[in-house]
């Protein structure tokens, strides 16, 4: 008899359960097949709902998706992209003329799809950061970078639009070394960074962006540059796919 109160659960719950251990041990892998809600219905006796209810647990904790007319899989953790999160922004890089971004991509070509850049006013949070007033106006650039072929993360950054007037900033491309670059021949150098990182689910136009299938949650990663004395000069928040991305955070002992 189990003592763990397994039995008192939902049937669709031990049939998910029963799922997630298969999984696990391997007996399904990455991209394989599922068996189908007619054969839930003839293992466990149950009827097609109680299956459909088992494969929408494992769906929503992002372990399956389900493709119209074949069935559902297995999802595919694609730990394609390895994110130094201090490496990659290290003056030696941009400085130098190179892209952060193609630091991640290591040995593949990566690409920018430019979504455009305006002049529009902040978020409150972002212009509290920032130290501009509310609905001042912010250099907005959004960009989607793929790797092979696949969408792979979303990027907008604001920065005082009053900054970087007039400057490559405003436009598609901002020359060898990005925006950095730029921001240090203002005199803007960034000296510091600060990322917060958190794991939520998408929204539906993030989903849609980054070609995410349901149940499939995104790491925001939200950055700020400051400069010398303090003065922040940008922040960029990232929505990454989560399977596509490992994030590494390299540092000493302080």
């Amino acid at each position: 008899m189990p003592k763990d109160g397994s039995a008192r659960q939902p049937k669709y719950l031990r049939i998910a359960a029963a799922l997630k251990d298969a999984i696990t041990s391997g007996e399904y892998g990455p991209g394989d097949r599922l068996p189908g809600e007619s054969d839930l219905m003839a293992t466990y006796g149950v009827a097609r709902m109680t299956a459909r209810q088992a494969f929408a647990v494992l769906q929503a904790e992002g372990l399956t998706e389900a493709r119209k007319g074949a069935g559902v899989f297995v999802r595919e953790f694609r730990i394609g992209i390895r994110r130094r999160g201090i490496q990659r922004l290290a003056v030696e890089v941009w400085g130098a003329g190179g892209s952060i971004w193609a630091a991640d991509g290591k040995g593949r070509e990566p690409v920018v799809d430019f979504l455009g850049v305006t002049e529009e006013p902040a978020p409150g949070a972002v212009a509290a950061v920032l130290g501009i007033t509310d609905h001042a106006p912010a250099c907005v650039r959004r960009r989607r970078f793929l790797l092979d072929g696949k969408p792979v993360m979303f990027a907008t950054s604001y920065l005082d639009a009053a900054l970087v007037a007039g400057t490559p900033i405003t436009e598609p491309d901002t020359g060898p070394g990005g925006i950095y670059a730029r921001l240090a021949e203002l005199g803007q150098k960034p000296a510091r960074f600060r990322e917060e990182v958190r794991s939520r689910m998408p929204n539906a136009e993030e989903a849609a962006s980054l070609g995410l299938a349901a149940g499939t949650p995104v790491v925001l990663v939200v950055r700020t540059a400051f400069a010398e004395g303090g003065r922040v000069v940008e922040v960029n928040e990232m929505v990454l796919d989560s399977a596509a991305y490992v994030l590494e955070y390299e540092f000493d002992a302080p």
